[in-house]
């Protein structure tokens, strides 16, 4: 009670981050000593004020699995934690974390599907009772334990109940994205043991059957959206499959949860094998857990006793990302999770955000790419005083945010501006009840976060990795600066490593977050992690006086020349796009070369069937044709030359970006244009669209070896 009294205190008075004024009075009237001497963002100084467990006796009260080592690459080993003066909770398992949950948020509604035309809602009562039948169903289909559940589909009730019950029936939940060809899908079934399958639809069924012979260990497999079109052995319905539930017992189920420790693995999640073979990254119960609750209030998000948050689930759940940010901090808090429709990516998302209207929304940067494209569009075709209304207000809203570091008090103009013009923009796009918006999976380049500062929308961005249970710096409203992402979470450690002249060095991670180790994989878990158990992140960054983190590049895309000049791509790609808002995607080449060349895509329209980059170029991009005095409206009219303004204009703009280069090795000495954008489908872009360098150079290597021929 004292600790708990303590946290409040500290909170209320300094923020949830505590970062303490080094000029705080103690009652003496004296300066504290306290807060210099541990300036780190954390709850350390608690413990000067509280009675507060030491680490030990943590240790000692809390129920591990005996654990020699931090990692290991066996399924069914434990490990030890990662416990210090930093992050002393007492561990504890998600069966736990959801019953304690229950507690305080039983009657609230936990997830919203749309059937038709109405909105079926589940409490978080139901929530447990429905995860709990589902896991007695996987235990009477034979789920061993430290086996999978592999789960294929969109985001759903079921997925979410399927996940849950899995872990509680003790084995470890496994998602596998919807977009993985039928050999994909066996690679991680077969790597993780899947007893069981889940898969949403025919559509996904198909992929398995055609692979299910080769999974030695399949037991059963369970559908759960449409109708099942022909009954085969071991095949199921989620209808029978919940009924299997029946026959076992609550004794049963819960003697499989007691045994269940914090340090044993419970989730694996399959990195989208942007450089490689995908590898399963083992998560513990505590990794789950302590980042669910952690994590989430770095970025302020709020429990359910204080104000429900509402989202929307529609990124793959697979992706460690939108796992812990819907599902397991979901449950940490109580928010209300309502589920996209399966065509959201194709343009059903923003009427489901209109009906939902959320309190915060995360997406990935092609996501937020994609909505400020259809912005833009929607923008152009407005009559000529509303354009002039709406580009006045964003100039307004630009300048007011990069002009404002902290909550200062808005000028009358901006608050004008918002008002008439931006409030009704973030409506229509129903993101009008937000208060935060996040981004991560990957880098968001600095033209998209202008754009939506101009909107009055602060993009928090998020960092980290599935191997750090997703993110280990966090910004939000509290810790915000352009272009960064954010501080570390409080309870976590980072260090940078082989730091150069310029600040810059590689980013590594310490916290109850860092994962077990790689399924089956003891080479590149030590790869992963140093002798004292740092987990390597492979990207570089730098960080200011203030502790505010910021990507400069990845290690493995380091683009080292022929003449031994470090070339970080990630920063002259960024330029490139912001310098020619026709450009959808650059990739720059140039890695034991002579020189550096760029790949180019053109910015156009989507089909909403096939989500394949079609040759009709965008409004955005045929605008920007237009106002060089070009008639070009399709990709294919422009390519190879073809249209020789486009061309000049392009080439002006990399002489642009060139003239800021360092050295004349970070020039761009030639480029040229693809006759199609990336996709996902094209295999150029991974499943959360980040994109897939290796597959690039494959695919393209006729014309990028053009580039260098003699």
């Amino acid at each position: 009670k004292v600790h708990r009294k303590a946290v409040l205190f500290m909170e209320k008075k300094y923020d949830s981050n505590l970062s303490f004024p080094k000029d705080d009075q103690t009652k003496t009237g004296k300066k504290s000593k306290t807060f210099k001497q541990h300036p780190i963002r954390n709850k350390l100084f608690l413990f000067q004020i509280s009675e507060k467990k030491s680490i030990e006796e943590v240790l000692a009260g809390a129920e591990l699995a005996p654990a020699q080592c931090l990692w290991t690459t066996e399924a069914s080993r434990s490990v030890q934690l990662r416990m210090d003066e930093l992050c002393p909770e007492q561990p504890i398992t998600v069966h736990q974390m959801f019953t304690n949950s229950v507690q305080k948020y039983g009657k609230l509604t936990a997830l919203a599907s749309k059937r038709g035309n109405k909105w079926e809602k589940v409490t978080f009562s139901e929530y447990y009772h429905l995860s709990r039948m589902a896991a007695k169903g996987f235990l009477k289909l034979g789920l061993e334990q430290f086996h999978s559940v592999a789960i294929l589909g969109f985001n759903s009730a079921e997925w979410f109940i399927a996940a849950v019950g899995t872990v509680f029936a003790g084995g470890i939940m496994a998602g596998i994205y919807t977009t993985n060809s039928p050999d994909a899908c066996l690679y991680v079934a077969k790597d993780s043991r899947a007893n069981v399958i889940v898969v949403e639809n025919q559509k996904q069924l198909d992929k398995i059957l055609q692979v299910k012979d080769k999974l030695p260990h399949l037991k059963a497999i369970v559908q759960y959206s449409g109708s099942l079109k022909e009954k085969l052995p071991n095949f199921y319905s989620w209808e029978e499959f919940m009924g299997l539930g029946l026959e076992v017992s609550d004794q049963e189920l819960d003697e499989v949860i007691s045994s269940q420790k914090a340090n044993q693995c419970c989730v694996l999640i399959y990195t989208s094998g942007t450089t490689g073979s995908p590898k399963g990254v083992m998560l513990s119960h505590d990794n789950i857990t302590w980042t669910a609750h952690h994590a989430s209030r770095a970025g302020d998000m709020q429990p359910a006793e204080i104000r429900q948050e509402s989202l929307v689930s529609y990124l793959p759940l697979s992706h460690i990302a939108a796992q812990i940010y819907d599902l397991w901090t979901g449950i940490q808090w109580g928010e209300q999770v309502s589920f996209a429709q399966p065509d959201a990516l194709k343009g059903s998302l923003v009427d489901t955000l209109r009906e939902v209207t959320p309190t915060a929304h995360m997406g990935v940067p092609r996501v937020w790419e994609k909505i400020m494209e259809k912005i833009k569009e929607g923008i152009s075709r407005c009559g000529y005083m509303k354009r002039k209304l709406v580009t006045w207000a964003m100039s307004v809203s630009l300048e007011a945010n990069q002009r404002l570091t902290k909550d200062e008090e808005k000028s009358f103009l901006f608050t004008l501006a918002d008002s008439l013009v931006l409030q009704k923009l973030r409506a229509e796009l129903g993101i009008s009840n937000c208060v935060k918006f996040f981004s991560g999976a990957a880098p968001i380049g600095n033209e998209t976060l202008q754009f939506f500062l101009g909107l009055n929308i602060r993009l928090y961005e998020a960092y980290g990795m599935s191997e750090s249970s997703g993110p280990h710096f966090m910004s939000g409203p509290k810790v915000y600066r352009f272009s960064s992402c954010g501080k570390v979470v409080p309870g976590c450690r980072y260090k940078l490593v082989n730091v150069d002249a310029d600040g810059i060095g590689e980013v590594c991670f310490w916290g109850r977050n860092v994962f077990m180790g790689f399924l089956n994989l003891e080479d590149k878990t030590k790869e992963a992690l140093d002798e004292d158990g740092w987990l390597r992140s492979g990207d570089l960054g730098k960080v200011d006086e203030d502790g505010f983190l910021y990507i400069t590049g990845r290690i493995k895309e380091l683009i080292i020349t022929a003449g031994g000049e470090n070339v970080a791509p990630l920063s002259i790609e960024d330029a490139v796009k912001q310098e020619l808002p026709i450009i959808s995607n650059a990739m720059l080449i140039g890695d034991k070369r002579k020189f550096l060349s760029m790949l180019l895509t053109l910015k156009c329209t989507i089909n909403p069937e096939t989500t394949e980059p079609t040759d009709i170029l965008s409004l955005e991009a045929v605008e920007f044709c237009q106002r060089l005095g070009s008639q070009s409206t399709k990709v294919s009219g422009i390519i190879g030359g073809k249209d020789k303004i486009v061309y000049q204009s392009i080439e002006e703009g990399i002489a642009r970006v060139n003239s800021k280069a360092t050295s004349n090795a970070q020039r761009i000495q030639k480029w040229t244009i693809l006759g199609k954008d990336f996709s996902i489908v094209g295999g150029e872009l991974g499943p959360t669209m980040k994109l897939r360098r290796p597959v690039v150079l494959q695919i393209y290597h006729g014309e990028i070896e053009s580039f260098y021929r003699e």
